[in-house]
């Protein structure tokens, strides 16, 4: 990922998870707000940009064409007009857009989107799979987007001497097969997604709840490995 400049448009939440995920990756992170107030930003360096821009400051800063552009504009309107701008601009940009719902996924695509993630689930732990592990990226889509034999389900773990007292970040989840954890919910059902910085540091018990991925078969088979039993099936939950 090195040697790769992200621009981040937007901030927000979302714009905020995607900043911290990605910004040990890239030699170059540039964040631009439409909000003149988010420019005093003490955390981060944030520059003001308006939507009518020519850009002509952003291509001073390609200097190679490995470079990525997140659109995280809160207004759906914003963000397809922001996509076909830069799309029109840089043909060879890859642009990650956040849609809130079928209908924009459809537009920002056609606007030029090379990605398009559903804001529905945590952004940040979406593209770092979808940045290193394209799988996952396929499942989620196709669980989201597309009719699909593909489910998600939780799963509480009833047997947790199964994962011999690993951190979830330390377990080979490869070894499941046809199964992708994406998060862990905690009896007292704080969320946290499998590589956060919390469930990486806190072991599996009994009464927590993964949030996985898969076909049936392989659900039904990851469901009698940790003892657990499925309360909640969203097969169909995006229709």
């Amino acid at each position: 990922m090195k040697n790769t400049t992200a621009f981040v448009f937007g901030f927000n939440n979302y714009a905020s998870e995607i900043i911290d995920n990605v910004i040990h990756e890239y030699d170059n992170v540039h964040i631009y707000s439409l909000e003149m107030e988010d420019t005093k930003n003490t955390k981060y360096n944030i520059e003001s940009f308006d939507l009518g821009d020519e850009w002509s400051e952003i291509k001073q800063l390609m200097i190679s064409k490995n470079h990525v552009a997140f659109c995280t504009l809160e207004d759906d309107a914003q963000n397809i007009f922001l996509t076909i701008s830069l799309r029109a601009s840089f043909q060879d940009l890859v642009i990650v857009s956040l849609a809130k719902n079928k209908e924009s996924s459809n537009k920002l695509e056609m606007a030029g989107a090379n990605k398009v993630i559903p804001i529905v689930q945590n952004t940040a732990d979406i593209i770092s799979n979808m940045l290193s592990k394209p799988i996952a990226t396929k499942v989620l889509h196709n669980v989201l987007y597309e009719k699909s034999d593909l489910k998600i389900a939780q799963i509480v773990i009833e047997n947790e001497e199964y994962f011999h007292g690993e951190f979830p970040a330390d377990i080979d989840w490869s070894r499941y097969k046809g199964i992708i954890v994406i998060s862990v919910m905690s009896e007292n059902l704080s969320r946290e997604f499998i590589y956060s910085v919390k469930s990486k540091h806190k072991v599996l018990r009994n009464g927590d709840t993964l949030v996985v991925a898969g076909y049936e078969n392989d659900l039904v088979e990851f469901e009698q490995l940790i003892g657990g039993k499925r309360y909640v099936n969203w097969g169909n939950w995006s229709r």
